[in-house]
């Protein structure tokens, strides 16, 4: 089945990713701040995360995982005229990522801005992006999550360090003849902006993580359910859930309630840790990858994080 609601226009036409290649386990955490192997992964599901060099910076990873999407595509440079970066690591906000993104995979002048909605940036880019497609603002978009959250992160503290991680991941998003991409359900909870936040320049990253985890678990699987139905898609017709990478705990508690009971769960966490807005399409990259997913399959995209920010969408895997 397809989807059959929102207009025609736009599909998602390939994917990209990109990890650092630095690898750190829990056991290397271990032996600089007190926690165990045990304690992260009953915690948060992770046993691995990939945590970039000094040399590489956020738009370098994106130019990785934008390159391998663009390859993917089949498409020229010269054929996408609207790049879309989500992130919200950037060291400097100023130049935007987008344009030197576009400049170093050779896209000659096209429209090019970021969307800082935290880790549920990637779908709020890949709305964007297949609006800009079906109102006729744009013929092909290369949309990137990218993310270097270790330069934000206080490594003496356990409560952030042994859960976030560095990596990008991209799509590209072209016109079809058929709905693609579903509508997006988005929103936020402003109430809770304090709950994850990077206060100033000079700061860490600070995270109450019990709030996080309750409002995760108790307030988004509605709007899964809610993605679906705007899609004309039930959750049983899915082979694929893909939500933001935040918690083991907290992927499984939104999979249950959502009822999508024949749909391949990402859990891409285990090994890449909570990459932020790179997270999802990192994910999708690699179920593809791994013939976990077929062209045609439907999949469920759900983005959560700070704001708090909410997105979610269903797509046609390319």
């Amino acid at each position: 089945m397809r989807i059959s609601r929102g207009a025609a226009g736009a599909r998602v036409l390939a994917f990209g990713a990109y990890q650092p290649a630095g690898v750190v386990t829990n056991d290397d955490l271990a032996k600089t701040i007190d926690t165990t192997d045990e304690w992260i992964q009953s915690r948060v599901g992770i046993k691995e995360r990939r945590i970039a060099g000094p040399e590489e910076s956020e738009v370098d990873i994106a130019v990785q995982a934008g390159g391998k999407a663009l390859a993917a595509s089949g498409l020229a440079a010269g054929d996408v005229d609207l790049v879309i970066v989500a992130t919200c690591t950037l060291e400097a906000q100023i130049p935007n990522a987008a344009a030197r993104v576009a400049h170093r995979l050779g896209i000659k002048a096209p429209g090019a801005f970021d969307v800082n909605a935290a880790c549920a940036g990637f779908c709020y880019a890949l709305s964007a992006a297949a609006d800009a497609v079906r109102c006729g603002s744009a013929t092909n978009v290369l949309v990137v999550g990218t993310e270097k959250l270790s330069q934000w992160i206080d490594w003496t503290d356990r409560a952030t360090c042994v859960i976030f991680a560095d990596g990008a991941g991209a799509a590209i998003v072209g016109a079809s003849d058929t709905p693609g991409i579903g509508p997006v359900v988005w929103g936020s909870a402003g109430d809770k902006h304090d709950a994850i936040i990077i206060k100033d320049r000079a700061s860490f990253l600070h995270q109450e993580g019990q709030t996080v985890f309750r409002w995760a678990t108790t307030e988004l699987h509605p709007v899964a359910k809610e993605a679906c139905e705007r899609a004309g898609v039930d959750p049983a017709e899915l082979a694929a859930f893909v939500p933001h990478q935040a918690n083991l705990r907290i992927i499984e508690s939104i999979a249950r309630k959502l009822g999508a009971d024949k749909a391949i769960i990402a859990k891409d966490i285990v090994l890449a840790g909570n990459t932020s807005a790179a997270s999802i399409p990192l994910a999708l990259s690699r179920m593809v990858e791994r013939g976990e997913v077929q062209s045609g399959d439907l999949a469920l995209l759900l983005g959560f994080g700070a704001g708090l920010t909410y997105a979610g969408q269903v797509i046609e895997i390319p």
